[in-house]
């Protein structure tokens, strides 16, 4: 559990950390300096001799108490001036030019180094056989040794974070999130590992935001407990949320932020978006700006429907330059005075879910509110669609083939050293992002299923390769040709008081209705209209003629149209 743990935070850290189950603070130290290129094929060792899987060797008895706290291996300098002072008679500052010797891989050096070793060993009774062994294996590990007084201080700092983040789980992501506030991969890892633990990750809001991350829910020191109540490190939290940072979203500048920011403690809460935009700084905060605001889903709060705000961003602009001018000038809008500010704003019909969920990926860099993938969910299973974080562990566990669906985050295509196209392509599913190269024959197969944002069903082949994981995509395939094919249906439920006060339009409906493809696999599904009769207690139900594309996404599309409260899978 030691995503965001200075040093330990890695993939491969973390699963070596799992296989070592680390109990005593000289773990995190040899952990620490040994994972790094060349040490760190010591790492199994170390484990199984811990572990008692694997005999510990010494060498010599004169070397088991300096070796003895490593399991034999060894790991850092100081062990080697150790092993030069107590088996070969040198003084401490003698053994540490044989380091620097060892480290410079001097040849003639090293000869007249081998040479006062063996002298020094043999008058201490080692066999002079055994010492020149003792030596060639030291030179080896001199090589890469790491300086334990370093690896010491870095462990410390390890076991203080470690503290932090399991006994103050909401603070401590909400200042990592902070720290990292301009590395999208960061927050996204930050973001799912928040999720993991149970704790709300709110989107950005005007009215509670600020410039950093917050944790907005109290800490629980209660009496009797220990810090965060009886939780034990790494358990879920009952409670606790995670507000997003406006600095964080795209295209927003620092003034913007802070401006908003002053302007609602010196003013208190936005009440409406005219509020908003009669307070807004028209020089901090463009329409771009505005835009990310609107699609991060930072105005829900005054105005649910982004598009309706993404659309009047123009007007917004307008009454907050109108409003400031008349300021600078001493002067207010006709009739102004204590009225309040009116923004005429022009209607917009509501993204898809689909949509709304692409363009706070846009604004934020990752889909926070939740994933494209959601409404797919009874298809995924009939698909046998498994989560990629899933197959990951399958992977661990031997496995080399499945199926996963993904929404395309990009493609970077390449050719090989024979001119041959391929590509590597990021995909996203609700339980992270993770990437997978697609070969020729493949890539050329696959067409337009590549673009950004389209939803794909994979099929992948996997292998492990030391501490990560390698995928090539086998097969892509539309995810909403594949939800089709299985011939489900819809059923929408209709608003009985807007039918019985004439106000739900049937021909909007009709309009966002497609007939299902007329192909071999493809003929699409019913679609069922209920109608709740609230005051008769009862509700209606009609099927409609034909056959219609009953996909998630054409779902999302018939959600939106004003007077369904409800689109689900018949």
């Amino acid at each position: 559990d030691t995503v965001g743990v200075f040093q330990l935070e890695s993939t491969g850290m973390r699963e070596s950390l799992k296989r070592l189950k680390p109990d005593r603070f000289e773990d995190i130290i040899a952990m620490v300096a040994l994972y790094r290129p060349g040490p760190m094929d010591n790492i199994p060792t170390y484990i199984n001799r811990k572990h008692g899987e694997e005999p510990v060797d010494y060498f010599h008895p004169l070397l088991e108490g300096i070796l003895k706290e490593t399991y034999g291996v060894i790991i850092y300098q100081e062990q080697v001036m150790q092993i030069a002072q107590v088996m070969a008679g040198y003084s401490l500052g003698d053994a540490d030019l044989l380091r620097r010797a060892m480290g410079k891989k001097d040849k003639a050096e090293m000869a007249k180094q081998q040479a006062r070793f063996v002298e020094g060993s043999e008058k201490n009774g080692v066999k002079r056989k055994q010492a020149v062994e003792i030596f060639e294996l030291v030179d080896k590990f001199a090589g890469y040794g790491f300086n334990k007084s370093h690896a010491a201080a870095y462990a410390v700092i390890s076991y203080h974070t470690a503290y932090l983040k399991a006994n103050f789980r909401e603070e401590f992501l909400a200042a990592s999130m902070t720290l990292d506030m301009g590395n999208t991969d960061k927050l996204a890892m930050f973001a799912a590992e928040a999720k993991k633990s149970g704790i709300a990750l709110k989107p950005p809001c005007v009215n509670a935001s600020e410039i950093d991350f917050l944790a907005e829910a109290p800490h629980c020191f209660e009496p009797g407990n220990s810090p965060a109540g009886s939780r034990p490190p790494g358990a879920p939290s009952t409670r606790g949320a995670i507000r997003y940072s406006l600095a964080a979203l795209k295209n927003i500048g620092a003034s913007a932020v802070t401006s908003i920011v002053e302007n609602r403690r010196e003013n208190g809460p936005y009440k409406s978006l005219a509020d908003f935009a009669s307070r807004m700084n028209p020089k901090a905060l463009n329409k771009r700006g505005l835009e990310t605001l609107a699609m991060s889903g930072a105005f829900d709060m005054l105005e649910s429907n982004r598009a309706l705000v993404t659309a009047n961003v123009e007007g917004i602009v307008a009454l907050a330059n109108r409003t400031s001018a008349n300021a600078a000038a001493g002067t207010s809008d006709l009739f102004g005075g204590s009225a309040a500010p009116v923004l005429d704003l022009k209607p917009q019909t509501a993204w898809t879910p689909m949509d709304r969920l692409a363009n706070e990926f846009d604004a934020v860099g990752f889909f926070l509110s939740g994933h494209p993938l959601d409404q797919y969910g009874k298809v995924l299973g009939k698909l046998g669609v498994i989560r990629f974080v899933d197959f990951e562990q399958a992977v661990q566990r031997g496995a080399s083939a499945g199926q996963l669906a993904g929404i395309v985050i990009a493609a970077r295509e390449r050719r090989s050293a024979k001119g041959n196209k391929f590509a590597f392509a990021m995909f996203s599913d609700p339980s992270g992002q993770f990437e997978a190269v697609i070969f020729s024959d493949t890539l050329a197969a696959a067409g337009n299923l590549l673009e950004a944002g389209t939803p794909v069903l994979l099929s992948v082949e996997a292998e492990r390769d030391g501490e990560t994981m390698k995928m090539r995509v086998q097969s892509v395939r539309g995810l909403n040709d594949a939800a089709a094919a299985l011939e489900t249906g819809l059923k929408l439920t209709i608003d009985g008081r807007m039918i019985a006060a004439h106000r739900f339009r049937f021909a909007d409906l009709k309009t966002n209705l497609r007939p299902g493809a007329q192909s071999p696999n493809r003929k699409g599904g019913e679609i069922r209209l209920v109608v709740p009769l609230s005051d008769q207690g009862r509700e209606v139900e009609f099927i409609l003629p034909g056959r219609y594309d009953v996909s998630p996404a054409q779902a999302g599309q018939l959600s939106t149209v004003p007077g369904v409260l409800e689109v689900v899978e018949a």
